[in-house]
């Protein structure tokens, strides 16, 4: 077996030319020699045979971050992420599988990156379930050209995908967007800058006004809605409505009162409808 020791390590700082070069010079393993590894470090935790799979795949980090360079993100960050996700995928490798570890680490690799390319591509996150994601990542390859998809072209993407044509639409347009500083470098431009045009309502008379009746509805306003029903209306509206923890069943304000749950649920509405009265009315 080549023995991956004996040949430089990679640099982690410096020109990333060199480090690309150093990377591709680690050979490649057999089979055999990425099996008995592989068996060493998950049998005997040996250290020095995992790293030896991690440098002898250090190409194909390189190879894969290559592919994400139209994000503008550095290629170096991008290596270096995939580089933990191959980490990742030694440590979880089993060799008994029959599957080599370049098709397991690719998952990997790939799924590092795109987190990394997620969370620094812009200042907001552009996508954030498993639907988004997908499409972040395929809807520019899928595009034609740099203009906007037309409807039809929307709905073959949509279809490809198996999204909706909406959310296309949506993602293409966070797509062609871009960050907008909130506040101005310049202090001669700050009267332009965004923040200027965000007014503070919490202090205009009107919305302090009706943040104060607001607050009578819920305080003593609904003290005295609740005063003129009767102890049983009163206990249901309470127990469905008001209560600090997980609010009550029909079922079980049924069985307190023993009666049906629709004779709870009837109660319950009339005694909203005349709390709605008096609260109307003051």
């Amino acid at each position: 077996m080549t023995n991956a020791l004996a040949l430089p390590m990679p640099s982690a700082v410096g020109n990333l030319d060199a480090y690309i070069q150093a990377a591709n010079r680690f050979p490649m393993l057999s089979e055999a020699e990425e099996t008995a590894l592989a068996r060493r470090f998950r049998d005997d935790e040996d250290l020095d045979a995992a790293r030896q799979l991690v440098l002898s795949h250090l190409r194909l980090v390189v190879s894969i971050a290559r592919g994400y360079l139209g994000y503008g993100l550095p290629h170096a960050d991008l290596i270096q992420e995939g580089n933990i996700g191959l980490m990742k995928a030694v440590k979880r490798y089993d060799p008994d599988r029959g599957v080599r570890l370049v098709s397991f680490a690719i998952h990997w690799i790939k799924a590092e990156i795109h987190e990394y390319v997620l969370k620094n591509w812009r200042l907001v996150k552009v996508a954030t379930t498993k639907a988004q994601r997908k499409l972040f990542f395929n809807l520019r390859s899928m595009k034609p050209g740099s203009e906007a998809l037309s409807p039809r072209q929307t709905l073959e993407v949509a279809q490809q995908l198996g999204v909706k044509p909406e959310e296309v639409t949506e993602m293409e347009t966070r797509l062609g967007g871009h960050d907008l500083a909130l506040e101005a470098n310049d202090d001669e431009d700050e009267k332009f800058a965004p923040i200027a045009w965000l007014a503070d309502s919490r202090s205009e008379p009107t919305q302090v006004l009706e943040a104060r009746e607001y607050d009578c509805l819920q305080s003593d306003g609904l003290t005295a809605a609740l005063a003129g029903l009767d102890e049983r209306s009163r206990r249901i509206v309470e127990a469905r409505w008001l209560a600090d923890g997980e609010a009550a069943t029909l079922h079980e304000l049924a069985a307190e009162f023993g009666v049906s749950a629709e004779r709870i649920r009837q109660i319950e509405a009339k005694a909203l409808q005349k709390m709605k009265g008096l609260l109307s009315a003051r």
